[in-house]
């Protein structure tokens, strides 16, 4: 007997379900059967929903800030190449001038 492969569903499906059970009009069981997911996977996904809702309106912000953070790593990062290589160059240099390069 062949087992059946897991399915995954996109975001926007199942925010679509989880749209139709806020709305209270079908019962989990009847959109269940409709969407051809088990009924306590929908319950999940609106619980999942409602808990993350917040996010939907602060998002921009952490995304910014997430940005702005990533490019203060980047330029600390680039200053410090700079700074090896200038390292890198003196030494080479020096070793030039040693007869040692």
């Amino acid at each position: 007997m062949k087992r059946q492969q897991r399915r995954n569903h996109d975001p926007e499906f199942k925010a679509k379900v989880v749209i139709e059970a806020l709305k209270e009009i079908s019962t989990l069981a009847e959109l269940g059967a409709k969407y051809e997911v088990h009924p306590n996977q929908v319950r999940t996904w609106k619980n999942e929903f409602l808990q993350n809702a917040s996010r939907a309106f602060d998002g921009d912000k952490q995304d910014k800030n997430e940005i702005r953070m990533l490019e203060e790593k980047q330029d600390q990062l680039h200053k410090l190449i700079e700074k090896k290589e200038m390292e890198i160059e003196f030494l080479k240099t020096n070793l030039r001038k040693l007869n040692l390069l």
